[in-house]
C-alpha cells in the first residue's frame, strides 16, 4: 500500500463536501453526499481496515499504545497509525461541519456569517465549532449551551 497516494487521495476525497457546504448549503446535491452516511461509511470503513492491518498485521510502530503520550507519539510514528490517524481528523471535523451547516440553516443564521466557521472546521475542527458556537450566541440564534440544556429534559 502505498500510504501517500491514499493520504492524497482522502484529502482529495473531503474537498467536494468542504466546498458544497460552503457554496451550496441548501442544494440537493449537499443533502445527498453530504449530510448523508456517505462520508462516515467510507472513512470508517477505510478506518477499519487501516486498523486491522494495525492489530492484526504488525502495520504499527513497536512500543506504540494509547496508555501515555510517549506511546502514542510512537504509535503515529508509523505511516498506517499516522493514516488513521488523519482519517479519523477528517472524518469527524466534516461531521462537525455537517452539523454546523445544517444546524445554521435550521436556525436561519445568515451563511456569511457561518463560512468562516466551515473553514476554521476544517482547518482546526474544535476552534470552527467554537466559533460557530459563539455565532450563535452573539447572534441570538441560541445558546451555545442549548443542545445540552434539551438533553436534560
Amino acid at each position: 500500500m502505498n500510504y501517500e497516494t491514499l493520504y492524497s487521495a482522502i484529502n482529495l476525497a473531503v474537498m467536494p463536501a468542504w466546498l458544497l457546504l460552503a457554496l451550496l448549503p441548501k442544494a440537493t446535491i449537499t443533502n445527498r453526499l453530504v449530510h448523508s452516511g456517505i462520508y462516515p461509511i467510507v472513512f470508517g470503513v477505510l478506518y477499519l481496515v487501516l486498523w486491522v492491518r494495525a492489530l492484526a498485521f504488525g502495520e504499527s510502530a513497536e512500543g506504540g499504545g494509547f496508555s501515555m503520550l510517549e506511546t502514542v507519539m510512537t504509535a503515529f510514528s508509523h505511516p498506517n497509525v499516522a493514516l488513521m490517524g488523519w482519517a479519523h481528523y477528517l472524518v469527524f471535523d466534516l461531521f462537525v461541519g455537517a452539523w454546523i451547516g445544517r444546524d445554521a440553516i435550521a436556525r436561519s443564521v445568515n451563511h456569511l456569517m457561518v463560512i468562516p466557521c466551515l473553514v476554521f472546521t476544517f482547518l482546526a475542527g474544535p476552534i470552527g465549532l467554537l466559533l460557530y458556537l459563539l455565532l450563535r450566541q452573539i447572534t441570538g440564534k441560541g445558546s451555545a449551551l442549548e443542545l445540552a440544556e434539551k438533553s436534560r429534559g
